[in-house]
């Protein structure tokens, strides 16, 4: 697996992270020569009078099946920008243009490991951001955020294990005793807002944890199955299966979902003092992006197509494979990782799941330091306002 040592989803700093950010933010697709759309014809969704002229999205992380919904909102007339790590083209929806362009950036490498929140708070270009409740929460206070939609119902996030090693452990209950009797730990990215709650929850203890996990297979492999490692649902299991060589065989895992920590991942969101402003726009464009992440699971091979070739183009370090992605799509459905949720509706929060997930969250940050914005509810974080109750999978 070429994974570099990227690794998703963690802050770096100092000289190289400042490096990276000013490499980031030199220019944008937009910067370049716009993909003309003057002679296209506008269809059912006009969001030209709304939003503005490019919506910009800001992801978490090199193009991947996740985010495949904001892809397949680009078709066929689209620019690359190597340099920034963005493409942007005519926003379509059921075919049809919109009146207004879609950039879609890469996160990640391409903005120097920062979060998407930072990313937003220094580029006002940016309309919407991959941000998920935990970062919301941790946040508030600094860089707020408002979720409108949720392309991901259930975190793709888990703990990985070797089924040889571990043939009784089946769920995150079972890890930490496991761990304990075989002397192994638990390999993860360090500041993962999830541990803390886990220890908290008496699911995992200081013993068992190393957050030196760096995103690569090295660490795993070379323990040969003694130690655990976190990781996507949809993406390791089949990279450590087919594309390590030194493994090369399954491996078992858990949803740290199912511990009781239900984040959000990847929430479509704007910045709190954005909202206003935007909401024009998002009441026509939020149903959009839903039936675009409908559309892309029915079939999500055109927008595939794109991610593969971007991730080529920007080249980061990042491998990811057409079986990686077929694989992620197939497991989103399958685990639900994506779909309706409890309800009957595609891209909505849960009221209830929202609440107690807020209570957690903000104990732990409060116990680390960094409680969520003083007054602050569940309410100044997401809101269903804008969502389509008739779209479904």
């Amino acid at each position: 697996m070429k994974r570099s040592t990227l690794v998703r989803g963690t802050a770096v700093t100092g000289a190289f992270a400042i490096a990276l950010t000013l490499t980031s933010c030199a220019g944008s697709a937009a910067d370049q020569a716009a993909p003309s759309s003057s002679d296209m014809t506008i269809g059912s969704v006009d969001l030209s009078a709304d939003c503005p002229a490019t919506i910009v999205v800001q992801t978490d992380w090199n193009p991947e099946a996740e985010h495949g919904h904001l892809y397949e909102m680009i078709k066929d007339d689209y620019t690359v920008d190597a340099n920034t790590k963005a493409v942007i083209g005519p926003l379509m929806s059921d075919g049809e243009y919109t009146g207004v362009n879609l950039e879609i950036r890469a996160g990640g490498p391409a903005i120097g490991f920062q979060t998407v929140s930072a990313q937003m708070y220094q580029d006002d270009a940016i309309t919407l951001g991959y941000v998920s409740t935990d970062e919301a929460i941790q946040l508030s206070s600094t860089t707020p955020t408002k979720a409108v939609m949720a392309p991901l119902d259930i975190s793709p996030t888990m703990v990985m294990w070797d089924p040889e090693t571990y043939p009784d452990v089946k769920t995150i209950e079972d890890v930490k005793p496991a761990l304990e009797a075989n002397k192994g730990v638990w390999r993860f990215f360090d500041g993962s807002a999830y541990i803390e709650y886990l220890k908290s929850a008496g699911l995992a203890s200081a013993d068992i944890l190393d957050g030196s996990y760096d995103g690569t297979p090295s660490n795993f492999v070379a323990a040969g199955g003694k130690d655990m490692q976190q990781g996507f649902a949809s993406a390791e299991p089949y990279v450590y299966q087919n594309e390590v060589s030194a493994w090369g065989k399954p491996v078992k895992f858990a949803l740290i979902h199912d511990s009781g920590w239900q984040t959000y991942q990847s929430s479509m969101s704007v910045k709190a003092a954005d909202f206003d402003e935007l909401s024009p726009c998002l009441t026509k464009l939020v149903p959009v992006l839903q039936k675009a992440g409908v559309a892309y699971y029915e079939d999500p091979k055109a927008a595939n197509d794109l991610i593969l070739k971007l991730v080529e183009e920007y080249n980061t370090g990042w491998t990811y494979t057409q079986g990686v992605a077929d694989y992620s799509v197939k497991t989103q459905v399958d685990l639900g990782l994506v779909g309706d949720g409890p309800d009957s509706t595609y891209g909505n929060f849960d009221d209830a799941r929202f609440a107690d997930f807020f209570e957690k969250a903000s104990k732990v940050y409060t116990d680390l330091g960094t409680p969520p914005a003083s007054g602050y509810t569940p309410a100044d974080l997401y809101t269903n306002e804008f969502i389509d109750t008739s779209i479904s999978f």
